[in-house]
């Protein structure tokens, strides 16, 4: 890897030392290029930002297609990149490593692995297995890459705190950097799993308009993303444009230019 990929990777890290970040999701290019130009300091994939801007579902893009767009996004910016690489695109541990190491090649400064497979999750050991082996992957790279573990429940309806708690908690025993648990939103929930993983740091996803980057700060979040949600505010603004335009044959003022 070049010294500027290097560079990247240490400074993300670093980024995650004290205080809190933004952590915006690109889905190509020119949103990239955008969210660099705007001032962030680091940028993440989004799996479904991504399946959209195929025409696709979330979860529908496959491994190769992803690590094309991993490639793209970091060469399109000098910010360093975190990848949405999902649960690995394997069940196995020895698969899952194998494809990390692809992954690390595209040169991305972090990388997270989700622990379930379509709308269920690993069972504790083989997920924690997976884990351990992702950060034995990345250590043999030699590459400064920070491993990110999900816990997914939440998202599939298994709101246990004390699971989810459980699962992070041994995602960082096997090596995660970072921890994350997607959906979990309300503060004191979200202090808890804070606590439990300390002093390792914890990322949180924006799900609702009440949740705020510095209420999390003040909980101890080390950073905050937005997962698909940028990408869906622009789908949004894009259907209202040309829904209008099918309806009166003109177009919001928010299309054109200012000036």
């Amino acid at each position: 890897m070049s010294l500027d990929i290097e560079e990247r990777r240490a400074d993300f890290r670093a980024l995650h030392k004290e205080g809190y970040f933004l952590l915006p999701n690109p889905w190509d290019v020119g949103s990239a290029k955008r969210l660099q130009a705007l001032g962030f300091a680091a940028l993440a994939s989004t799996s479904a930002g991504l399946a959209w801007s195929l025409g696709r579902d979330d979860g529908q893009v496959t491994r190769d297609e992803v690590l094309a767009h991993l490639r793209v996004l970091v060469n399109a910016t000098d910010l360093p990149v975190n990848a949405d690489f999902e649960a690995g695109f394997a069940d196995r541990p020895e698969e899952v490593a194998a494809n990390v190491r692809l992954a690390v090649d595209t040169g991305i400064a972090g990388l997270s692995i989700e622990d379930r497979t379509g709308s269920e999750l690993y069972d504790m050991p083989l997920a924690v297995e997976r884990i351990r082996a992702t950060r034995e992957a990345i250590n043999t790279s030699g590459a400064n890459v920070m491993l990110v573990g999900r816990s997914e429940g939440f998202l599939i309806g298994r709101t246990s705190l004390a699971a989810t708690v459980e699962r992070l908690k041994a995602y960082a025993d096997a090596g995660a950097d970072v921890l994350y648990a997607p959906a979990v939103s309300e503060p004191a929930a979200i202090k808890t799993i804070v606590d439990a993983v300390a002093p390792k740091p914890v990322n949180v996803l924006l799900v609702s308009p009440a949740m705020k980057a510095a209420e999390l700060g003040e909980l101890g979040v080390r950073r905050v993303s937005v997962g698909g949600f940028l990408a869906h505010a622009a789908w949004a603004g894009f259907t209202d444009a040309a829904r209008q335009f099918i309806d009166t044959g003109n177009l919001p003022r928010a299309s054109f230019p200012a000036g």
